[in-house]
């Protein structure tokens, strides 16, 4: 498997039990969504493996505890720390309306009154605001605020988001 079809579910954070246990911090608002797993992508320096899952719950409401076949003592635990997981996308639940995820907008268009104003070329999560960094009509790179405020529609079918933007953003 590829990390490229695969989306980033969280990291092993710490150890849990003398018998392997580790504890996952999840980039999900609904942890409890992966308790029912069978297995999961690890990234280890040779790439993405799977792991087969014994038992898997939650942890004081916003951690995974996992019960991995593959870990059995403290110093299995120690190999896998600070591992990301992942899974393969066709797993996502499909979102609708305004929801999107970031992976499936790349290459989408930015329309706003009509006009098109750029073509998503990725997403910036650094900082406290996410956003979109397009590629205008003249080829100038820019950059969006992903805001809920400014998204209008998101059109899958058309691969567009016609967004509403405060007036002199474009120009900043």
């Amino acid at each position: 498997m590829k990390k490229d079809d695969c989306f980033y579910v969280g990291t092993v954070v710490g150890k849990y039990s003398f018998k392997g246990e580790v504890l996952v911090k999840t980039d999900s608002d609904n942890p409890e969504d992966y308790t029912k797993l069978e297995s999961i992508f690890v990234e280890l320096s040779t790439g993405l493996v799977p792991f087969f899952i014994r038992k898997c719950q939650l942890h004081k409401s916003s951690l995974l505890r996992i019960d991995f076949e593959e870990v059995n003592s403290e110093q299995d635990a120690d190999a896998i720390l600070k591992k990301n997981l992942f899974l393969p996308l066709d797993l996502l639940p499909p979102l609708e309306g305004n929801k999107f995820y970031y992976h499936e907008v790349i290459g989408f268009s930015i329309t706003q009154n009509g006009t098109q104003i750029g073509t998503i070329l990725r997403i910036i999560e650094q900082g406290l605001q996410a956003l979109f960094e397009i590629t205008d009509n003249q080829g100038a790179e820019r950059l969006i605020p992903i805001h809920d405020d400014f998204i209008l529609e998101v059109d899958r079918a058309s691969r567009n988001i016609t967004v509403q933007l405060p007036e002199g953003l474009l120009e900043l």
